[in-house]
C-alpha cells in the first residue's frame, strides 16, 4: 500500500470523476485529494461503503452484512488507518481467532495451523496426511496454461486435503468453487510460489521469512470498535463537503474529442426523500480522467459515447465496450445473523468459526462464531452466530425468505453446534450478487478493461473486478488508481 506527501508535484484545475463510492472507489478519491486534485464521486446508493454495513442494535448487537473483518498485512495497511484517525478504533481479533473448524463426519473438527497438529488432526486420514508431504518434492514449473484450484491442489496435496481444507476455504472466501476458480487469478501468490519453489510448503516458508527479513510485522486479523462501516465513513469524512454525489447514476461517458480535452460524465441523481423519487435532469461534469470501480455488471452497462446527452436507454448507437464483463458469476449470499442466550449453544465457540464442505451435504457453507472473534458483538451473557449460505454451491437457498432460510440451517445447527430454543435476535441480509467469481478463463475479462484503458487515454479501471476481492486489495487497488490518473 503506498503513500503520498500532503505536497503534490502537480495539479488539474479539473477534477477527476471516480465512478463507484466502495472501498476502491473512496481510496481513490481520498488518495487523489491528498496529491491535491478535485474529485468527484458517484455512488448510486444513499451510502458509501459496498457491500460494507454494520449495523449497532439498540440491544448491543453488533451486525455485519458484509464482511466481518480483514488482514492488517504491512506496515503501510497500519499507516494508512492512522492516518486516517482509526488506530484508536481498531479492534484485533481475540486470541481464540486462530482456531478454525471444519466439519468432517458431522462434527466440528479443529483445523490443523501446525505440524504436530497436523498429526494428530483427525480430520484427514493417515494416507492423507502423508500425501500433503509429497508436496516437498513438487519441482519449480512455469505452466502453459492455467488450471483449476482443484486441480492444482490435488496436484500438490492430494484430493483429501482438496475437499476437507481448500473446498471450505473456497466456499468461505469466495462463495464459489474449486472446479471453477482459476488458480492462477483466485489464488496468485500460491501460483508464484509454484514457479518459484516448487513445493508450496516451502514457498510458504520462504515467502513469511522474506517478510520477517523486510521488518514487516506480523499480519493480524481486525476490525473495528462499531464494525468495518468505520472504516468507509472515515474516508467518506476526510473527503470535501462536496465531493460525494449519491444517488447519483452514471449515464454516459464522452472521451476527449482531442487530445488534451477533458471527458464529461453525464449522471442522474435521485432524491430519495421524495416518495416519487424524483430523479434531476442529465447533469454534466468536464473531468480530466475517469475511475471506474463499481462491479462487473454495473460496468457492462456503461456507455461511452460521443454525446453526453446520448443516454443508455435511448435506444441510440453507444459504444459499451466492458459488455462481456456481465459474464463474470457473482452467486448469491445471504448471512443469518442470530443472536443466543449463551446457554442456548453447547459448543463452546472458541474460535473464529466453523467451514463446512461440500462432501458434507449440508445446507450452510459455513459459521462465523463473532462474538467470540471480537468483543461487543452481543450483550452480556449472550452468543452471536453469522450463519453463509448460498454462493455457487447451493444458489437457491440465499433467495429464501428469513423465515423459510431460519428453518432450513436450523437442523445443522442443532447438529453441529448443539443450538437450542428459537433466536433471540435475527437479522437477514442478502447479497444477491456478492463476490466476483475469478474462474477459469478470467483472463479474457482483464484484456477487456485493458484494451477498453488502451483505447481512451485517460479511463482507469480497478477494483474487485480487477485486483482482488479482499479489503487490503480494494484499498491498494484504489490508492494506484489514483497515482495513474494524477500522473496521466
Amino acid at each position: 500500500m503506498n503513500f503520498v506527501s500532503k505536497d503534490p508535484p502537480n495539479s488539474s484545475s479539473l477534477p477527476v470523476a471516480v465512478i463507484g463510492g466502495g472501498i476502491a472507489g473512496l481510496a481513490a478519491a481520498y488518495q487523489l485529494s491528498r496529491y491535491g486534485r478535485r474529485v468527484i464521486l458517484l455512488e448510486s446508493a444513499p451510502r458509501v461503503g459496498g457491500v460494507i454495513r454494520s449495523e449497532r442494535s439498540p440491544e448491543g448487537w453488533l451486525v455485519e452484512a458484509g464482511p466481518n473483518s480483514f488482514q492488517e498485512n504491512s506496515r503501510a495497511t497500519a499507516t494508512f488507518l492512522q492516518e486516517l484517525g482509526l488506530a484508536a478504533d481498531i479492534t484485533p481479533a481475540s486470541g481464540v481467532a486462530k482456531k478454525r473448524f471444519i466439519v468432517r463426519g458431522g462434527r466440528p473438527c479443529q483445523a490443523p495451523m501446525s505440524p504436530p497438529s497436523l498429526i494428530a488432526t483427525p480430520l484427514l486420514s493417515s494416507r492423507g496426511k502423508l500425501r500433503i508431504f509429497r508436496d516437498l518434492f513438487f519441482p519449480r514449473r512455469s505452466r502453459p496454461a492455467d488450471v483449476s484450484v482443484a486441480a492444482f491442489v490435488s496436484e500438490h496435496f492430494g484430493s483429501e486435503l482438496l475437499d476437507y481444507a481448500f473446498n471450505p476455504l473456497v466456499a468461505g472466501v469466495y462463495a464459489g468453487d474449486p472446479q471453477k476458480l482459476s488458480a492462477q487469478h483466485a489464488f496468485p501468490l500460491l501460483w508464484k510460489v509454484e514457479q518459484s519453489h516448487g513445493s508450496l510448503i516451502r514457498g510458504l516458508i520462504a515467502t513469511a521469512r522474506d517478510r520477517k527479513r523486510r521488518g514487516e510485522p506480523k499480519t493480524r486479523l481486525i476490525s473495528f470498535r462499531d464494525g468495518l462501516q468505520m472504516l468507509p465513513d472515515a474516508l467518506a469524512r476526510a473527503l470535501p463537503a462536496d465531493c460525494i454525489r449519491l444517488n447519483a447514476t452514471l449515464e454516459t461517458l464522452t472521451p476527449p474529442a482531442t487530445p488534451g480535452a477533458p471527458w464529461r460524465i453525464g449522471f442522474r441523481t435521485t432524491n430519495s426523500t421524495r416518495a416519487d423519487n424524483a430523479e434531476s435532469s442529465l447533469q454534466v461534469e468536464s473531468c480530466a480522467s475517469v475511475i471506474l470501480t463499481v462491479p462487473a455488471h454495473a460496468l457492462a452497462k456503461v456507455v461511452i459515447a460521443s454525446d453526453p446527452t446520448t443516454s443508455a436507454s435511448s435506444g441510440a448507437p453507444a459504444n459499451r465496450p466492458f459488455a462481456e464483463l456481465a459474464d463474470i458469476a457473482y452467486p448469491a449470499v445471504a448471512s443469518m445473523f442470530l443472536g443466543y442466550r449463551r446457554e442456548q449453544v453447547a459448543h463452546p465457540l472458541d474460535g473464529f468459526g466453523m467451514l463446512v464442505p461440500e462432501v458434507e451435504r449440508r445446507q450452510i457453507l459455513g459459521v462465523l462464531f463473532s462474538s467470540s472473534l471480537f468483543p461487543q458483538r452481543a450483550p452480556e451473557g449472550h452468543v452471536a452466530l453469522t450463519v453463509l449460505v448460498g454462493g455457487t454451491r447451493q444458489p437457491a437457498l440465499a433467495h429464501l425468505p428469513a423465515d423459510r432460510l431460519l428453518e432450513t440451517i436450523m437442523p445443522d445447527l442443532r447438529e453441529l453446534l448443539g443450538v437450542s430454543g428459537e433466536p433471540v435476535f435475527i437479522r437477514h441480509n442478502v447479497s444477491a450478487r456478492a463476490i466476483p467469481q475469478y474462474n477459469l478463463g478470467h483472463e479474457r475479462f482483464l484484456q477487456v478493461i485493458a484494451r477498453a484503458e488502451q483505447a481512451f487515454d485517460g479511463l482507469f479501471v480497478g477494483g474487485q473486478v480487477r485486483d482482488g476481492i479482499s479489503v487490503p486489495a480494494c484499498l491498494q487497488a484504489g490508492l494506484t488508481l489514483a497515482s495513474r490518473a494524477h500522473e496521466r
